[in-house]
């Protein structure tokens, strides 16, 4: 853990301890089944019990944590049916999205694209997991933010948590990302050329991946699903 503390404005405690939480949490630093306190949150973040309480209830509003009276709180295992639904949320709100993006999108936007699309490069060629993810996030949210669309970009994320732990599940599973980066190349690519169909189609073959791969990943690590 860390000490959050001197990075903090004041008030900003419980946002900040949150963020950190659901970092960990997604990226599978604290793996499902995880038995958390509030006590060793306080001390690990340095910072009173109130914020850690605060981001204990919100991340289990969104199902990352499981609190049990008198039993303690544990990080919730992958429920493949909240995988299913949120990859379902995302096929259909992206594949509006990029058929808008190949209508009208800025230069600026598209500027971001191509440097993520570099870094993503480097980080398949440093073999890093944590900033792939991360990068390919950052890659749909710049289509979403270069139409507009940062509000439904924002709702998508309080649904994407079980998705988002699969996905990383499976980057540390799957030594072979080269695929990924040519799918957003081709989508990246498909904006520029103002090819809706063709983008589309990439953007559902992209989604449906994490999926396809669902099975693989809960007979290889049972104990982290539902």
């Amino acid at each position: 853990m860390e000490d959050i503390s001197q990075q903090m404005h004041p008030g900003s405690a419980g946002n900040a301890v949150y963020s950190r939480l659901k970092q960990q949490i997604v990226r599978l630093e604290l793996p499902p089944g995880t038995t958390l306190s509030e006590k060793e949150m306080s001390l690990a973040f340095n910072v009173s019990r109130t914020p850690v309480r605060e981001s204990f209830v919100r991340l289990a509003q969104e199902g990352l944590l499981i609190v049990l009276p008198q039993r303690g709180t544990r990080v919730s295992l992958i429920d493949p049916e909240l995988v299913e639904e949120a990859r379902f949320m995302r096929e259909q709100l992206e594949k509006a999205v990029i058929r808008l993006a190949c209508q009208q999108f800025p230069d600026d936007k598209l500027a971001e694209l191509e440097d993520n699309l570099a870094r993503q490069k480097e980080s398949i060629e440093r073999h890093d997991g944590k900033e792939m993810f991360e990068l390919d996030e950052a890659f749909h949210r710049i289509l979403f933010e270069g139409c507009r669309k940062q509000g439904t970009w924002n709702i998508i994320q309080q649904m994407n948590a079980h998705l988002n732990r699969s996905r990383v599940l499976w980057l540390s599973a799957d030594p072979h990302w080269s695929h990924l980066y040519e799918q957003h190349r081709e989508m990246a690519d498909a904006v520029r050329r103002h090819d809706e169909d063709y983008a589309e189609r990439v953007m559902k073959e992209h989604l449906s991946l994490i999926i396809s791969n669902l099975s693989v990943l809960q007979k290889r690590h049972p104990d982290y699903f539902k």
